[in-house]
């Protein structure tokens, strides 16, 4: 396995996503280009990890966001957390919503991955097919022993190999929860309802300096 360290406050929360498909290992020549985003993400945590809460939270956010538009797919993520009505929105509140979405994400990992404590995090050898996507499994492994599983569901796209999902303890679908709040303020208060709160919640993680 490759090992790497990282830090995780606490477990996503939601509901459970299902996953339908044959659970093949992945074609060995493709193994390498499905991993190496996640092992690219999990150095930048590191980075930022090291850097500590010593290092201001906007200068660990302008490390580690080219990092995240690496390894996943924001617009990709963004669009399915929100469904069929992103394809009418107007092209102004999509960019809108595309940049409130990305700062959020950022920040959200900045506030999560804020130091080192010895923690690591083991990436699986061998990936996991769902359909035409791979699953990449890995465990966090916390200085006590216990572990939780942390996946991430890769879409190949002109871009190559990038995530689209996050699987809390190998299920909990970080675009299923999502889902459920996005859409939950677009029927109370349309696109700009969504965008404050994305905004809102960025600024809360970091300390108002995001």
């Amino acid at each position: 396995m490759r090992t790497f360290y990282c830090r995780r406050r606490g477990a996503m929360a939601g509901v459970a996503a299902v996953l339908v498909g044959a659970a093949l290992p992945a074609r060995a020549t493709d193994t390498d280009a499905v991993i190496a985003p996640i092992q690219h993400l999990i150095d930048g945590l590191l980075q930022i990890m090291k850097a500590g809460p010593a290092t201001p939270f906007r200068q660990r956010f302008g490390m580690l966001a080219p990092v995240i538009d690496h390894a996943f797919d924001l617009a990709a993520v963004l669009q399915e957390s929100i469904g069929a009505s992103w394809a009418i929105l107007p092209s102004e509140q999509q960019t809108m919503l595309t940049d409130a979405f990305r700062r959020y994400t950022v920040a959200s990992y900045v506030n999560s991955f804020d130091g080192f404590d010895g923690q690591r995090f083991e990436i699986a050898p061998n990936t996991r097919a769902v359909g035409t996507q791979q699953v990449v499994q890995t465990q966090i492994i916390l200085r006590s022993g216990a572990s939780h599983a942390l996946d991430y569901v890769m879409r190949e796209g002109e871009s190559g190999w990038r995530a689209v999902d996050v699987l809390a303890d190998g299920a909990i679908s970080r675009v299923a929860v999502q889902r459920s709040d996005f859409r939950r303020l677009l029927v109370r208060g349309g696109p700009q309802a969504l965008a404050d709160s994305l905004r809102s919640k960025s600024s809360d993680l970091s300390d108002g300096s995001s």
